[in-house]
């Protein structure tokens, strides 16, 4: 869905600008000063530092009057949103990690969007996606697409929607907003809430951000990652109001993680040199139907010799870039 960004500074919604921090000194100006050089200006920008201790207040509070900024013990990522989206008064809430950059007229786009569609409650851009400073793509392409039709179902597949969107803050607020005892898919989760509840997402198609991603996770966060996805698929389920179709979606999804969570572990086994481990997960997948005979034949050929299983890991080790969601959107792991 190509859109041409507008003009949108006339009259329509309001955003807020929210920035959660922590020790984030070293990125945040840059994070701010985009958010202020915005074509359409915030209604404000409010950083909340969820207990820094290297400067992070300090940089919002150089500010001045430009930037509201507001401190909590720390609570996590969620909680520093959800703190800093109950002290918001825009119509929507633009959501900026302390270390990426909106380009000028995001804020012009989502308003542009906004008045076309005002039963949107998520406004999404595209986004380039960056490793230590060059761009490897952008956020939406022909392997992750933004889902336009049957969203209440495709969420359940997979996250398509970028974290850094602007989410109307009425709902925000009205679903409770993340929920701080989810780790590492709270964007999933959050999205699943809003779109399983009536909210729809609507997209301009531009890469209007820079998304900044970790070169690289430890074995031991991959094997978490696919946990909590495991775990946010299966509270979906559990809230009910499912069809038939929604259910199919969510059980092969479960599934299929599921097969993940024996990859990563196999992996994460043989990384730490846990021959024993390994080997049991290895037999797993040689196991599983779900797989295809190839792999399956690999994995039960790299339990058997250790030389082999060394082969099998560097065929698996190319580089992912994942985001917080727990959504690969590029280089995708096999």
């Amino acid at each position: 869905m190509q859109e041409a960004v507008a003009d949108g500074r006339d009259c329509g919604p309001t955003f807020s600008v929210v920035i959660a921090a922590f020790q984030a000194a070293g990125t945040l100006a840059e994070a701010i000063d985009s958010a202020l050089a915005q074509t359409l200006p915030p209604t404000e920008v409010i950083v909340c530092d969820d207990g820094s201790t290297d400067g992070t207040a300090d940089i919002a509070r150089s500010y001045g009057s430009a930037v509201r900024l507001v401190q909590r013990p720390n609570g996590g990522e969620a909680a520093a949103k959800n703190t800093a989206t109950q002290e918001a008064t825009g119509d929507f809430v633009a959501v900026l990690d302390a270390d990426d950059v909106y380009a000028p007229r995001r804020l012009e786009a989502f308003a542009w969007l906004a008045r076309r569609r005002p039963d949107l409650d998520v406004l999404v851009t595209d986004a380039y996606l960056t490793v230590e400073g060059q761009t490897v793509g952008t956020a939406y392409h022909e392997g992750w697409r933004f889902e336009c039709a049957d969203q209440p179902r495709e969420i359940l597949r997979r996250n398509f929607v970028l974290g850094l969107a602007a989410v109307r803050r009425r709902r925000w607020l009205d679903i409770g907003g993340f929920d701080e005892s989810v780790r590492l898919t709270t964007d999933w989760d959050f999205f699943i809430r809003m779109l399983r509840t009536g909210s729809r997402v609507g997209l301009v198609n531009v890469p209007l951000a820079e998304y900044r991603l970790r070169p690289g996770t430890l074995s031991s966060d991959r094997v978490a990652l696919v946990e909590s996805r495991i775990a946010t698929l299966q509270r979906a389920r559990a809230r009910g109001g499912l069809s038939e179709s929604e259910l199919q979606a969510v059980d092969v999804a479960i599934n299929g993680q599921r097969r993940e969570l024996l990859v990563r572990r196999a992996r994460a086994s043989l990384e730490n040199k846990k021959g024993g481990q390994a080997r049991r997960h290895l037999l797993a997948i040689a196991r599983d139907g779900g797989f295809s005979p190839s792999r399956r034949a690999a994995a039960l050929l790299a339990a058997g010799a250790p030389s082999l299983a060394g082969a099998w890991l560097r065929a698996r080790s190319h580089g992912n870039l994942e985001l917080g969601t727990g959504a690969v959107l590029s280089r995708r792991e096999p």
